[in-house]
């Protein structure tokens, strides 16, 4: 599957959190479907936060801002 810098959120939700995710040579991925693949491990470099109750996708943090979902 895709590594961290091939995902970027495309907000949408509450005080802007990602509602989906746009995966390089895939398209549109909804912030839940996301949140699944990511916690099986299909997304390198990529982690599950919460923030208020509702999880999202990060990518792991590196020297690169690129790579780092809406970091």
């Amino acid at each position: 599957m895709a590594k961290g810098g091939s995902i970027s959120g495309n907000g949408g939700g509450d005080g802007g959190g990602n509602e989906s995710y746009t995966v390089k040579g895939r398209g549109t991925v909804s912030r839940p479907k996301m949140v699944k693949e990511v916690k099986q491990g299909l997304h390198p470099d990529t982690h599950v936060i919460k923030v208020k109750g509702v999880e999202y996708a990060r990518n792991n943090p590196n020297n690169s801002k690129p790579d780092n979902i809406d970091d």
